[in-house]
């Protein structure tokens, strides 16, 4: 089992930054990939940011591509999720989640990610 928790949402003005940590514990190594999802209300959970543990090789959706960065401390067992130059359209609940499985490329469906955190707040003002 892998627990996961999420910390660092909040408001922010349009054009701020915020800085989201996913704190794991548990059975880590198992996780080959993290994943960070946003969920705004009566929308899908949608991909935002993916990191491989070993390789810390990325990959974005189009919509943060530029402005968020996604990273991560193997020693504190850590993801973050830089987000700058926030708008209102990325408010949403933000949910980081673990992958065990080896894959060759970074899955961007929540359906292949096996554990998920309870999903932190984020508000964009205008």
């Amino acid at each position: 089992q892998v627990q996961l928790v999420e910390s660092g949402g909040g408001l922010v003005q349009a054009g701020g930054s915020l800085r989201l940590s996913c704190s794991a514990s548990g059975r880590t190594f198992s996780c080959y990939a993290m994943g960070w999802f946003r969920q705004a209300p009566g929308k899908d959970r949608d991909f935002v940011a993916a990191i491989k543990w070993s390789s810390g090789t990325t990959a974005y959706a189009d919509s943060v591509k530029g402005r968020f960065t996604i990273s991560r401390d193997n020693a504190k067992n850590t993801v973050y999720l830089q987000m700058n130059t926030l708008k209102p359209e990325d408010t949403a609940v933000y949910y980081c989640a673990c992958r065990p499985s080896v894959s060759s490329v970074l899955i961007r469906t929540s359906s292949g990610y096996d554990y998920w955190g309870p999903g932190t707040q984020v508000f964009v003002s205008s």
